[in-house]
């Protein structure tokens, strides 16, 4: 046991805490840009998984990696422009809406797969993104191999989530995006069109959702498997929830997560087959929702989220 503590210092288990976190870290900034802007997103986990097929099978046809992440994005934003109509448009429930399309998003990938690669037994290998190694940069002690040596869309998942977090601050759209989640009426009232902000963040933070799927396939692994984001997106859900939908708070949980990931694999593999695997597998599930009820329990959603807004109303 002493020897698994161990693993928390060393810069092996960070650098893998930070690969495991970087789907979720773009996850989490697309459910933070959706819910700022008063819509929960909850076709996420299908979301994730169409842009895993997706940027994989675009890449396998000869698209370029950078052109598998451009294809995953474009399917994200179609996937959230049709949740956008859905809830924004036509005011639908958001909840039966995320859904509907999480199990469209999911089957549609499954057939789309089936139907690109039919008799296939098992999918072919691309090759992914490989690790950079900066001049430099990589060479520093501590944060050198735990950023530095990651894949470009590790770095690219931090540099988003740092942006999304500026742009919410700092300038006059973000600041409408959150004054739309909070009062849209107000925003009306200034002029703006509510459906208009609504739906753009939606499409664009479907687009980062799908970057999130692009990674397992492009980066973290070199091919697409059923049921590979497993769960990841209702995760999200739940870490927006715990970061107060503030987005550097969501990198902070997303790390945490990907902290506990790695370190119940150093678990299993210290415990030598002697405990079910299983049991470890649970173990950032249950650790999630422990933080998730400490760390929640104070947070304020926006006032408007889940809220359909009518022009006109007041």
């Amino acid at each position: 046991m002493q020897a698994s503590l161990d693993l928390l210092l060393t810069v092996a288990f960070w650098a893998a805490a930070l690969r495991i976190a970087t789907p979720l870290i773009f996850g989490v900034a697309g459910a933070v840009l959706c819910e700022r802007a008063g819509v929960l997103n909850l076709g996420i986990e299908g979301i994730m998984t169409a842009g895993a097929m997706t940027g994989w099978l675009a890449v396998h046809l000869g698209a370029g990696l950078w052109g598998g992440v451009l294809v995953a994005m474009l399917t994200g934003a179609g996937l959230g422009l049709l949740l956008a109509i859905l809830t924004v448009k036509l005011g639908l429930s958001q909840h039966v809406s995320g859904l509907a399309v999480t199990l469209l998003a999911t089957s549609a990938s499954y057939f789309g797969y089936r139907l690109a690669l039919p008799g296939t037994a098992s999918p072919p290998r691309i090759e992914p993104f490989r690790p950079l190694d900066l001049p430099v940069l990589s060479d520093l002690p501590v944060i050198g191999p735990i950023l530095f040596q990651q894949t470009a869309l590790t770095l690219l998942a931090i540099a988003t989530i740092l942006a999304l977090g500026l742009f919410l601050a700092r300038t006059p759209l973000g600041l409408a995006v959150r004054a739309v989640g909070e009062n849209p009426a107000a925003v009306e009232a200034q002029g703006i069109d509510v459906h208009a902000l609504r739906l753009g963040a939606v499409v664009a933070g479907s687009a980062l959702m799908a970057l999130g799927g692009a990674f397992l396939t492009l980066s973290a692994f070199n091919a697409f498997f059923f049921e590979m984001v497993a769960g990841r997106g209702w995760i999200c859900i739940a870490l927006t929830a715990f970061a107060g939908w503030r987005p550097m708070k969501a990198l902070l949980g997303a790390l945490l997560f990907g902290a506990f990931d790695a370190f119940q694999v150093r678990l299993q593999q210290a415990s030598g087959g002697m405990v079910p695997g299983q049991v470890f597998l649970m173990l950032p599930y249950l650790l999630s929702i422990a933080a998730l009820l400490v760390g929640a329990r104070r947070a304020s959603a926006p006032k408007a989220l889940m809220r359909p807004y009518i022009r006109g109303e007041r």
